[in-house]
């Protein structure tokens, strides 16, 4: 019984995170898919660079709000708080919204990285780190404009604040905050080769569109 109760939550946080929000705003209230558009990714970058942040800022709140709510499922299992088992059932949620979200099966797979999402995860999972990697992430952003780089900066100084800064003894957390790193330079390699090229586009956050 609790075999399926933790197979119905990483599904359940699959489905949450299979949500595509950018998609199904973009062609509820403006009648086209993101998708198409700038840099193809059905995430809330690209709906800041396509729709701007009228359309930006709601998809950006919604994807982080999949990831923090998927990782809150663990309170329905049997697991005692903060005990091992409960804090892997947390991360395993949170893959499962993440992969949802990169891959959404309510959008034929093709969804966005995974940064909003990885963010609302981690905000539950370890609110102090979450502060230190936004703030990394604005520092990189407000410097140069690339969205991109400062995503990677984000997901690379997350195992260190993490591990170093805040000394996590957590070994599962630890693999976790790794992967996260790899996985946001692996969804970013077009990225990097358009930064080493010169060629990304820099992003304006208020910029208005017609």
């Amino acid at each position: 019984m609790e075999t399926i109760l933790i197979i119905s939550l990483l599904v359940a946080a699959y489905l949450l995170g299979s949500i595509p929000t950018a998609v199904w705003w973009g062609k509820r209230y403006y009648g086209i898919d993101v998708r198409e558009f700038g840099s193809g990714n059905a995430g809330a970058t690209n709906t800041f660079r396509v729709l701007g942040k009228k359309a930006g800022i709601p998809v950006l709140c919604i994807d982080v709000v999949k990831g923090t709510l998927a990782v809150l499922l663990a309170h329905l299992s049997p697991f005692v708080f903060d005990s091992n088992q409960f804090v892997n059932l947390e991360l395993g949620l949170g893959i499962a919204a993440l992969v949802g979200h990169v891959f959404p099966v309510f959008a034929g797979f093709r969804g966005g990285k995974g940064v909003a999402t990885i963010l609302g995860v981690v905000i539950c999972l370890t609110p102090l780190t979450s502060l230190m990697v936004l703030g990394a992430f604005l520092i990189v952003l407000l410097a140069t404009r690339y969205v991109s780089l400062s995503s990677m900066t984000a997901g690379l100084s997350f195992p260190f604040f993490l591990n170093v800064v805040l000394k996590n003894q957590n070994e599962t957390l630890l693999i976790f905050s790794l992967f996260v790193a790899a996985l946001l330079i692996i969804t970013h390699k077009k990225n990097i080769s358009r930064l080493l090229k010169r060629q990304e586009s820099k992003v304006n956050l208020f910029a208005k569109k017609a």
